[in-house]
């Protein structure tokens, strides 16, 4: 085995890491095109290869910490974050399935804005997870964190502001209910994003 890889002072783990970002982002980008195409029949198997293509990612990520002898980040930060970032396509797809079955149903509903968050969530996901590799300086990660933690907060409040709509007595009891689930879904993955912020800050409070 090549000593320089043993010792961990190759970039392997950040290129492994950085590419289940850029996956997260990829499953969110095909929710907006499913999304803003509501006449058009989603299909599941793209959803489902995205989320596979990111396990994948997380398996390699746990075989390369069982073979390198020195990592350049503790070993359970590299594992918390590489399961932190697998939640975001796998939250993606369960929300895929739900809106798959019913989307029929609910063509006139409008996820303009809580996919423009979405976007926002994974693209500074994938920022953050980049500035790793660079040692970037605590107070820069710190705002990236804060970003998130903001984008998490406008998506609760646009939450009440949905459910109060939902509520008004205008809406059949049946669509509410499936239109809630969507929307509970959606904000969860925004959580998932803020989780995978929130390990990527702790990691960097650790090398400061």
């Amino acid at each position: 085995m090549n000593l320089r890889k043993l010792l961990g002072h190759d970039d392997k783990f950040f290129d492994l890491l950085e590419s289940s970002a850029r996956q997260a982002q990829s499953s969110v980008q095909l929710l907006v095109t499913t999304l803003k195409n509501p006449e058009t029949t989603p299909s599941l198997d793209e959803f489902v290869q995205a989320r596979r293509k990111d396990k994948k990612i997380t398996e390699e990520i746990t075989e390369e910490l069982c073979k390198t002898f020195v990592t350049p980040l503790e070993r359970e930060d590299i594992e918390a974050l590489s399961i932190a970032l697998y939640k975001i396509p796998k939250t993606v797809e369960k929300f895929s399935e739900k809106f798959i079955l019913c989307h029929n149903h609910i063509k006139e509903v409008d996820f303009t804005r809580q996919l423009k968050l979405l976007q926002q969530t994974t693209e500074t996901v994938a920022e953050m997870v980049k500035k790793l590799r660079e040692r970037v300086h605590l107070e820069k990660m710190k705002d990236q964190n804060s970003r998130l933690h903001y984008l998490e907060g406008e998506a609760d409040k646009l939450m009440l502001e949905l459910i109060k709509e939902l509520y008004s007595g205008v809406h059949d009891p049946l669509k509410v209910i499936i239109i809630l689930d969507l929307y509970e879904t959606l904000e969860r993955i925004i959580d998932r994003c803020r989780d995978a912020g929130n390990v990527i800050f702790q990691i960097v409070l650790k090398y400061s």
